[in-house]
């Protein structure tokens, strides 16, 4: 008898185990879907992804810095 439920443990402990594995790679494979869905509706979306969002910000604060620039020398220039 010890040794039947030994060795019922022992099943027991490898399906567990292969359900634990089970599990895992569902949840790898909902997760990789679910993010090329995503991705897609964004895309369809046309979000801009957030580097090229910071790129076009420090773009536009530099315009705006050298436009400030401009006009300053622009009004110096007409004062005179």
């Amino acid at each position: 008898m010890t040794q039947t439920s030994g060795r019922l443990f022992d099943d027991l402990a490898k399906v567990m185990t292969d359900v634990a594995g089970t599990a895992q790679g569902m949840k790898n494979e909902v997760d990789n879907v679910m993010r090329g869905k995503l991705e897609s509706v964004l895309q369809d979306l046309d979000v801009v992804q957030r580097e090229e969002f910071e790129a076009m910000k420090e773009m536009l604060f530099k315009v705006r810095s050298e436009n400030e620039d401009l006009k300053q020398r622009l009004d110096a220039l007409e004062g005179k």
